[in-house]
């Protein structure tokens, strides 16, 4: 039986180290930042994590005016309008109508409202698998795709859009 040396023992258990304990190959994380837009001065970030087969999706928002909000992933990653429209519709990759996110049919894009505070500030948290992150699916790929957040709440009826008013912040979602 041959011997091997320490030194060989040590770079065996580095590479299988590397391929087996790595959970960051199964864990992925974009950090957005919201450009306000429509004359707003609604600012932000926004976070999605991937990790096993699940984004958990977080935003924080200020100068917002106090009440409801909508927030929805849109079809493109073009911030550039003013009042961001060049960022498409709703993203509808499975030809749903709009609705409220995990009731019946909606947008792969209808996340739905969150509240600002009396300050103006809101958050929103949402997990779901029916995401990647980069993953090449046109079904559930958010790359490529934008983020706005809205004047007014979707009223979760009013097709396509939801009637949730003027775009206040954009951020593409892009890496």
């Amino acid at each position: 039986m041959k011997k091997i040396g320490l030194s060989a023992v040590v770079l065996l258990a580095m590479i299988i180290g590397c391929k087996s304990g790595s959970s960051s190959a199964n864990s992925q994380k974009l950090t957005l930042t919201f450009e306000s837009k429509s004359k707003s001065s609604v600012t932000g970030t926004a976070t999605f994590i991937e990790k096993k087969g699940e984004v958990t999706f977080t935003a924080n928002l200020s100068g917002l005016k106090p009440g409801a909000h909508a927030i929805h992933i849109h079809e493109k990653s073009d911030c550039s309008a003013a009042d961001a429209s060049s960022a498409g519709g709703h993203w509808n990759p499975t030809f749903k109508k709009h609705g409220k996110w995990g009731v019946g049919e909606y947008h792969k894009g209808d996340i739905g409202n969150f509240t600002a505070d009396a300050n103006g500030n809101g958050s929103i948290t949402l997990k779901t698998n029916e995401w990647c992150i980069g993953c090449g699916d046109p079904t559930k790929d958010i790359l490529g795709k934008g983020l706005i957040v809205h004047e007014g709440s979707d009223d979760f009826t009013s097709q396509p859009t939801g009637n949730a008013g003027a775009r206040l912040a954009c951020s593409a979602i892009i890496k």
